[in-house]
């Protein structure tokens, strides 16, 4: 770990120093500085600087930025209203590490993959322009959507699954002052630039996020995983939906595991909305989900799997 300096911040305020690094709970960060992957000139301490509580907020719920995913999972009114957000945040991590994660840190989680966390691999999300080795090598529990040659990693968190099915914001704080984003528009696929995990530009700090007002249906969220506890996804799906007259009539799916970002495919949603559900429209909503993902060998089997979770979960959330 290299040198830096640490200063203890009373609130949460916007970042004016280039190479300042926010840290709250930390479990990320301190990773990747341990594995040469970060090297921040100066810790910024937010654990201290508020935005720790959970408040009522037109008709929904505001998250503030540092309130811990332990806290936020046994909140009895997230437990009540948003049980696809508790069930994905308890379904992560270990209860150490949900103690001390926050709200904001979850977000910003970077990637898990090991060329990433490996500095005498190539990748170009950690060098960029210097190839990505995991094209050609052990990629297993990569992505295959939104896939691009320059990079092919996963986003890794559960908690992020469950905001986009909810149609959460995320509030960030700049110098031009604050700003409210879709968090299914929060993190970015790689393209040509995979070095940038999201849209927060580097002055801006997340300082919370809302949920809209509960909604009826379903919610539902399945983790597929190497063993039942402590590992990442190699499939999850987050899940509201409500029947009507034995019709779909309304759904929200996201996916994690599978891209850079949680997931959500407007095409598949519409193919449900309206049906009847049965066995051949949850195969015409794969179908569609799937069009155009692409396995790079030692990932080929989560195409097949992805189209079997879909199908495990619409069927427990349409059955009487």
């Amino acid at each position: 770990m290299r040198p830096f300096d640490y200063r203890r911040m009373a609130d949460l305020q916007p970042v004016d120093q280039p190479g300042d690094r926010l840290i709250a709970g930390g479990t990320n960060l301190l990773d990747l500085m341990k594995l040469d992957v970060e090297a921040p000139r100066r810790l910024l301490d937010i654990s201290r600087a508020g935005q720790d509580r959970i408040t009522e907020h037109e008709g929904g719920l505001r998250i503030g930025a540092l309130v811990t995913n332990a806290d936020c999972a046994a909140d009895p009114r997230i437990r009540a209203d948003y049980p696809l957000l508790a069930k994905a945040i308890l379904a992560g991590a270990s209860p150490q590490l949900r103690n001390k994660a926050t709200t904001g840190g979850n977000l910003c989680q970077r990637t898990r993959c090991q060329y990433f966390m490996a500095t005498d691999t190539r990748c170009n999300k950690r060098q960029p322009g210097s190839g990505c080795d995991a094209l050609q090598g052990v990629n297993r529990n990569h992505a295959i959507l939104g896939t691009s040659e320059a990079c092919i990693a996963t986003y890794p968190g559960d908690m992020a699954v469950a905001l986009t099915a909810l149609d959460a914001t995320v509030e960030v704080l700049g110098q031009g002052g604050t700003r409210l984003i879709p968090v299914a528009e929060f993190h970015r696929l790689p393209g040509d630039d995979p070095a940038r995990d999201n849209v927060l530009r580097d002055d801006e700090v997340i300082t919370g996020v809302t949920l809209p007002e509960p909604v009826a249906g379903r919610q539902i969220y399945r983790k597929i995983r190497d063993r039942s506890s402590y590992a990442f996804a190699l499939v999850s799906v987050g899940a509201v939906i409500k029947l009507r007259e034995d019709r779909i009539a309304r759904v929200a799916l996201a996916f994690g595991g599978l891209a850079h970002k949680p997931w959500r495919d407007p095409q598949t949603e519409a193919i449900l909305t309206g049906q009847p559900p049965s066995p051949a429209l949850f195969d015409q909503a794969a179908d569609a989900l799937l069009a155009k993902a692409k396995g790079r060998g030692g990932n080929d089997f989560k195409i097949a799997l992805a189209r079997r979770a879909l199908a495990a979960v619409l069927t427990e959330a349409t059955e009487e």
